[in-house]
């Protein structure tokens, strides 16, 4: 992955919970929680959710296990992890550092793998997203489950506008006003407008040889949870 990235990300783990909440109106919280419940439904044993950033998912996910059900939260910035690892749930989850695009895991060990708003960001162009997409179905058992939530494209034109206005609008300043820092919220500003609609995903993560890719649009399709199936 882009050490461009890396650095952008080892800036902002103090104020990045607070950040997305805020230019969210708490949604993200709410459609964490929405695609923890989609991705428990079928259970297993081993859990892994990727790019887990401070662990916010990785949380929603530990709630809903069974005692048998082990998560593991990977991501490559080590600032991040050791934010993750200051939550009170840090005794359940298991922390490792690991880049999406090469994974230290073994073929077919995980029921599951989940990424919630990183999709963006291991998309630093079609062929590593594409790599990435493959690690994630190279680990996962036979009948294993992906599920993947991201910001997305309304399918509305006006609506569509609307949403770009104020990502280009308010994410900036008020990222930078809290974090103090510029180029990760500039950043983010541009992969959120450019990102793909939901239709494109779906089928970006068939070509990866996913099946069963469905899709559930949100906030009048601002954001996005899909599922697939190894």
């Amino acid at each position: 992955m882009s050490k461009g990235i890396q650095s952008i990300f080892s800036s902002v783990p103090p104020t990045y919970e607070l950040i997305n909440h805020i230019l969210t109106f708490g949604l993200d919280i709410l459609w964490r929680r929405r695609a923890a419940h989609l991705a428990a439904t079928d259970g297993g044993t081993l859990w892994l959710d990727i790019c887990s950033g401070t662990g916010e998912m990785a949380v929603c996910l530990q709630r809903l296990t069974t005692e048998n059900t082990k998560v593991i939260a990977a991501d490559f910035s080590l600032p991040m992890l050791s934010k993750m690892i200051e939550k009170s749930e840090k005794d359940t989850i298991i922390f490792t550092m690991a880049d999406a695009s090469s994974l230290p895991f073994h073929d077919n060990s995980f029921d599951l793998v989940t990424i919630s708003f990183a999709t963006r960001n291991i998309n630093v162009n079609i062929d590593t997203l594409h790599r990435c997409l493959q690690e994630f179905h190279r680990i996962l058992k036979p009948g294993g489950r992906f599920v993947n939530l991201e910001t997305s494209q309304p399918p509305i034109k006006l609506i569509k506008w609307i949403s770009h206005t104020y990502v280009r609008l308010f994410v900036k300043p008020i990222g930078y006003l809290i974090s103090g820092s510029k180029a990760p919220y500039a950043y983010l500003s541009r992969t959120i407008r450019s990102f793909y609609d939901a239709d494109e995903l779906a089928d970006i993560i068939c070509q990866a040889g996913f099946k069963e890719v469905t899709f559930r649009r949100m906030l009048l399709g601002a954001a996005a949870i899909h599922r697939a199936v190894k």
